[in-house]
């Protein structure tokens, strides 16, 4: 028997509230903020957490110099259509692609995660 459900997943980031905004909208899932402190959480509930770091640097993916340490793949039905809508909610699409199943983008404070077709 499993102790727990779900891990949540805890980010750093300049800004807790801008993150879980973004993540919120393009999960579908509901936000709750703190001071320091936000977390999104799915109906079923996974949950993704963003704390605040004082003089936060994103990471520069593909260099190492500052790694990625971790990223999100959220898989989609449809790459075009869920690239438009990460550009809409404030995501960039990163210069560099290394694939043709998924699309790597930089979330509002410089996050790594790929798009990728389920």
């Amino acid at each position: 028997m499993a102790i727990a459900r779900f891990p949540s997943i805890v980010l750093d980031c300049p800004d807790p509230a801008a993150i879980a905004t973004f993540y919120g909208a393009l999960l579908g899932w509901d936000v709750k903020l703190s001071d320091d402190w936000a977390d999104v959480r799915a109906d079923y509930g996974q949950c993704l957490s963003f704390q605040k770091v004082d003089d936060y640097t994103a990471p520069d993916w593909p260099g190492q110099d500052l790694p990625q340490q971790m990223h999100l793949d959220v898989m989609v039905e449809d790459l075009d259509s869920a690239e438009a809508a990460v550009l809409e909610l404030g995501a960039t699409k990163h210069e560099h692609q290394p694939g043709t199943t998924f699309r790597v983008f930089l979330d509002p404070a410089g996050h790594p995660f790929c798009l990728c077709v389920d």
